[in-house]
């Protein structure tokens, strides 16, 4: 072979690696989006201000209507601010059309569209994409990346939840981490508890996912991506790249002062028909929101 040909032939194979590596995330981003289910959820009310998405957990696969166990708000401002909130699931709200409820009976009432206005009449914020995870999703994620990392300041045998743990901090795998994340009878704080861990969890999981080992590994991605696609809902407007917007938000906001508490009036407020729930001030609630609307609420300093 000349030395010409031969120079010739390395630029191809270069070029050829190029292509690879440039297009295998293109392709397998494309795969995946067409791979997302989708579902009526949003209520077209007026837009407030910055950009605010609804995550839900439930007991479901693939979005059937049934209870939400886990709902988080994530909001960019318009100055760049990023938060994220839990909206415990025993909180009281009024669901339309339907009462005074714990606001996770708002989606087993009238699934998705109705959990949206519920939220947005608590909150006071215009949601402007919605998904929904199946819980079992949660140890299939887990599991397509290895494990997550998370810390616990007690030791732990829970056996309603499964969870099983030592005080400290442990790389745990999907069975384990969906135990972490479900688990509130151990914690005299129960869902207030409970939601801190949710916290702990996504920002874990997230730390995970952006990791090196995962981003440069097409196997982990093509699993992420599958075991991703199969436990998501969302509504008919949100795809892979607004998916994607989220998980920033969600790895930002614990390193920016982000992640915040809704104020609570009465964490065991007993209630006639529904056991103890989550009794909130609706203006309390609704000024805690508009800071985050217009990206001025600070976390409260400690002590």
């Amino acid at each position: 072979m000349s030395r010409k040909r031969g120079v010739r032939l390395a630029r191809t194979i270069v070029l050829l690696i190029l292509v690879i590596a440039l297009g295998w995330p293109v392709g397998l981003g494309v795969w995946a989006n067409s791979k997302i289910a989708h579902t009526d959820a949003l209520s077209g009310a007026a837009d407030t201000p910055g950009e605010t998405y609804l995550l839900a957990g439930a007991d479901i696969e693939q979005g059937g209507a049934q209870r939400t166990d886990t709902l988080m708000l994530l909001h960019k401002a318009p100055n760049g601010k990023q938060y994220l909130v839990s909206i415990p699931r025993d909180t009281l709200a009024e669901i339309p059309e339907h009462g005074t409820h714990k606001i996770n009976a708002a989606y087993s009432m009238g699934g998705a569209p109705l959990l949206v206005k519920t939220v947005e009449k608590l909150s006071g914020l215009t949601i402007d994409h919605f998904v929904v995870i199946g819980f079992s999703g949660v140890e299939d994620v887990v599991n397509a990346i290895g494990t997550v990392n998370l810390c616990i300041d007690r030791d732990v045998d829970d056996v309603r939840s499964g969870l099983k743990m030592t005080k400290g901090c442990h790389d745990v795998g999907g069975e384990q981490a969906l135990a972490f994340v479900r688990a509130r009878y151990f914690d005299p704080t129960a869902d207030i508890g409970r939601q801190q861990r949710q916290q702990q969890f996504v920002s874990a999981l997230m730390k995970r996912a952006s990791s090196p080992g995962v981003l440069l590994n097409p196997l982990t991605q093509v699993n992420l991506a599958s075991a991703g696609t199969k436990a998501l809902v969302t509504d008919n407007d949100t795809g892979l790249i607004d998916l994607a917007s989220a998980a920033l938000v969600m790895r930002a906001a614990p390193n920016s002062g982000g992640v915040l508490a809704m104020p609570i009036e009465d964490p065991n407020f007993k209630t006639k028909h529904s056991g103890v729930a989550i009794k909130v001030d609706d203006e309390d609630v609704h000024a805690f929101f508009s800071s985050i609307a217009d990206g001025s609420a600070e976390p409260k300093p400690e002590g």
